[in-house]
């Protein structure tokens, strides 16, 4: 099955968090929380632990996201992890891995497995999507 969405993130609140013990790099390690609000087929919201080495003036760099969600896809409610990476050059997405965590799942999506994707449009517009299977 399959259910997608946009979303928005309504908060990003980076982290005194570093690694230890300390590397110097080329590029910063950062860590941030994140909330997002999901609508469409995937509606809710998640909780998200993010890091990633990044160049804010050239827009590239990895990063690495554990995401809680909760709320519902087409309709069936509950909650589930999911984890996704990228790497962007500054005007792509490459390397991209998204996975739901097995057995994650709660109340009608319990026994939820599979993967999915995301997006941005040109115009900023956020796209999930999940494919999935339950049981």
């Amino acid at each position: 099955m399959r259910a997608s969405g946009t979303f928005t993130v309504h908060t990003f609140v980076p982290t005194e968090l570093k690694p230890e013990p300390a590397v110097s790099t080329a590029l910063p390690v950062g860590v941030a929380t994140m909330e997002k609000h999901f609508e469409g087929e995937t509606a809710g919201r998640s909780a998200t632990l993010f890091t990633s080495a990044f160049d804010q003036a050239t827009g590239v760099g990895t990063y690495v996201a554990m995401e809680s969600f909760e709320g519902s896809l087409n309709g069936l409610e509950g909650a589930f992890n999911f984890v996704h990476s990228a790497t962007t050059s500054g005007s792509d997405r490459t390397a991209e891995f998204f996975t739901i965590v097995p057995t994650s799942g709660t109340g009608a999506l319990a026994g939820i497995s599979g993967g999915g994707g995301m997006a941005i449009d040109a115009d900023g517009t956020h796209r999930v999507w999940f494919d999935y299977d339950l049981g």
